[in-house]
């Protein structure tokens, strides 16, 4: 029951987190996709991709949603951005901002066959499942692919630290796939906040805060131009 209380709280969320247009009569070169961690604070534009513009002086199209998921079946929402592999619009891009895989296990699986779950998203040795797919067809189209992970609440908790040993599975599989090709990038969040600071993040606990998107935005900007 708290399970489906919760869909029916954050679902509705998606539509603060509208696609971008892919069309700019600057031909943009970087893309990013994925979920609420880059979506977050860009109605104010202090988000992840804002910042990565700001360091970089290049235009980012920022087609996340909040509530994105990897694994995504619904046709018309799936469609609308929900399905984090449809936000992808085919272009000229040089490089590919991605993240995801978090709301599936804390939303998609419910708190029960999660290691299914992160089967399906990527197998133990990191080249099957859905986030390898997906990393290949983007990969496919020419661009380089920066995948972002999750912050971490070290000393402070929030309501999703029962999914942590998951989360870093996860993260762990996703490394290792992107070990093996020079074009993909695994940028893991996990140390970036300290012991017992709360100020990287939102009052949830979940969400980057404005100081976390533009220190996360500045470290994807290192990777793009080193």
């Amino acid at each position: 029951m708290k399970y489906h209380i919760l869909r029916l709280i954050i679902l509705p969320f998606f539509l603060l987190g509208c696609a971008e247009s892919v069309s700019r009569d600057d031909n943009p070169k970087i893309l990013a996709i994925g979920d609420s961690l880059l979506a977050s604070h860009r109605i104010s534009n202090k988000s992840i991709t804002n910042s990565v513009e700001d360091k970089l002086d290049k235009p980012v199209i920022d087609r996340s949603v909040m509530g994105a998921r990897i694994l995504y079946s619904l046709p018309i929402s799936g469609s609308m951005g929900m399905s984090i592999s449809k936000q992808y619009k085919a272009g000229d891009w040089d490089w590919v901002i991605l993240n995801g895989g978090g709301n599936d296990l804390w939303l998609g699986c419910g708190c029960i066959l999660c290691n299914r779950k992160i089967n399906r998203l990527i197998s133990d040795g990191g080249q099957t499942g859905a986030i390898p797919k997906l990393i290949s067809k983007l990969r496919g189209s020419g661009a380089q692919v920066i995948y972002v992970g999750y912050l971490r609440s070290p000393g402070v908790g929030s309501i999703i630290d029962h999914c942590r040993n998951e989360g870093d599975e996860l993260e762990r599989r996703i490394d290792t796939f992107a070990q093996k090709d020079e074009g993909v990038y695994f940028l893991s969040l996990a140390d970036l906040v300290p012991f017992g600071d709360r100020t990287y993040h939102g009052v949830d606990m979940i969400h980057p805060s404005i100081k976390a998107s533009r220190a996360i935005g500045e470290l994807i900007a290192g990777i793009i131009e080193p």
